[in-house]
């Protein structure tokens, strides 16, 4: 609350919010549609790799070329404009930029950003939530250590779980489970970029005119995202992983409550103490289930006694037939168009919209089809494995491959349908900063 207000006030100082963006993708080009549009906030810089292709989004969003026309980042803090660069981590050390935002959506990009981050003294916020699984809770300690926020994305479901599961611990209720709905059928498990627009539902061209890229949708999709997304929500918030993965199960929101509570109590959950899962607007026939929650979040919570009870009653809270077991739901979410909540949270309170708090759940290689040796894999969305949600621990056991560890390494054996990759079936570098980090952050959190 009262963001917009101290955001007003800093800009009637004329010291707005100073942010630098990394990556002009999807996500980050959603963000700078509405910065542009905040009172008290100035993009001070946009860095990507490919500028031609920053300067077409920034077109795509109607930001006139003279806002973005600045040729230096000294004139972009003199003129109120924004300076296009290549180089991220000139952008990082530019003293004046308070936020970072990391959208490149590249796990070892997004390592390697927030740690230049911490060592300027800059709040980052990881819309690169790839690079939060592979090794957040690690980042989250070098952040606190460094005094800056490293935060999860408001306007991305993680975030939005994490405030829904936030609010209800502080109004004292039990969280029973917390999660999102999505599009997902068991076989897309196998998509590829090459199905991946048909499984969606849009067609090729709307995708190429919204600058989407197939292989990243891909990712959600194939269930990665999903698994992703519920393990940066499990180590942020401390809810357990399901061992057997997420379930998928189709439904509406008016039986979140019904099923998302413990199966000794007539549910689909493994038991009490709160999990993370995700529902789909599918059935089994494929056909869409009424009142869905594709593009939405929820959380499920118990109430105390009947006290509590007969208020979730009064006030007509959606709740399963014993009326102990309540859920409530946002039905979408607006992913960049929201990002400045985290933007205007972490300069004007230093506090992040959410950020690992420990390690609780992996995503795991897993192949599509059967693989070869001598295969390389092709990363989150590709043609090869997707990422399956596990609890940390038995990940370890496992000695599964991280899926954001699996683009560009080489397998040593043959992978079956279905059964995770391993460490020992790859050729990889243990010396390669981002397996190092990541290897740091198994130690460090086992």
């Amino acid at each position: 609350m009262n963001l917009s207000r101290m955001l007003a006030a800093r800009a009637a100082e004329g010291r707005p919010v100073r942010v630098g963006v990394i990556g002009c993708g999807k996500f980050g080009a959603m963000f700078l549609s509405q910065a542009g549009r905040t009172t008290g906030m100035h993009v001070v810089g946009v860095a990507d790799l490919d500028l031609d292709r920053a300067r077409s989004q920034l077109a795509r969003i109607n930001w006139p070329a003279e806002r973005y026309g600045a040729a230096s980042f000294a004139e972009a803090f003199r003129d109120g404009t924004t300076f296009l660069i290549e180089d991220a981590q000139e952008l990082i050390r530019t003293d004046g930029i308070e936020v970072v935002v990391e959208a490149t959506g590249n796990p070892p990009a997004g390592i390697r950003h927030a740690l230049a981050c911490f060592e300027a003294g800059r709040h980052i916020v990881m819309v690169n939530v790839e690079a939060d699984v592979l090794a957040g809770p690690l980042l989250a300690r070098k952040a606190e250590e460094a005094g800056v926020a490293c935060a999860m994305a408001y306007g991305d479901q993680p975030a939005l779980i994490y405030e829904m599961v936030d609010w209800a611990r502080t109004c004292g209720l039990e969280v029973v489970a917390a999660g999102k709905g999505t599009k997902h059928m068991a076989h897309y498990h196998q998509s590829t970029p090459e199905t991946v627009w048909e499984y969606y539902g849009i067609d090729a061209e709307r995708a190429a005119l919204g600058g989407m890229n197939a292989q990243m949708f891909n990712s959600f999709v194939d269930g990665t995202k999903s698994g992703i997304e519920m393990a940066a929500v499990a180590n942020a918030t401390g809810l357990n992983v399901p061992r057997k993965g997420l379930s998928f199960r189709p439904a509406s929101v008016y039986e979140l409550a019904d099923l998302l509570k413990p199966e000794a109590d007539g549910g689909t959950l493994e038991g009490r103490g709160g999990y993370v899962e995700v529902i789909s607007c599918f059935g089994a026939n494929g056909q869409e289930v009424p009142h869905n929650l594709r593009q939405g979040v929820y959380v499920t919570f118990a109430g105390a006694d009947e006290y509590v009870q007969r208020c979730f009653a009064e006030y007509h809270v959606s709740t399963d037939e014993s009326g102990e077991y309540a859920a409530l739901w946002r039905p979408s979410h607006l992913i960049g168009l929201e990002l400045g909540v985290s933007v205007a949270t972490a300069a004007l309170r230093g506090e992040s919209t959410g950020h690992a708090e420990g390690w609780a759940g992996d995503v795991v290689a897993t192949a599509k089809r059967d693989l070869k040796a001598g295969e390389v894999l092709d990363g989150e969305g590709g043609y090869c494995v997707w990422g399956k949600l596990m609890p940390s621990a038995d990940s370890l056991a496992l000695g599964g491959l991280p899926i954001g560890l699996a683009h560009g390494v080489r397998l040593r054996n043959a992978i079956p349908f279905g059964r995770p990759v391993t460490w020992d079936d790859v050729e990889i570098d243990p010396k390669d900063p981002t397996v190092a980090f990541r290897r740091e952050m198994e130690r460090a959190f086992a």
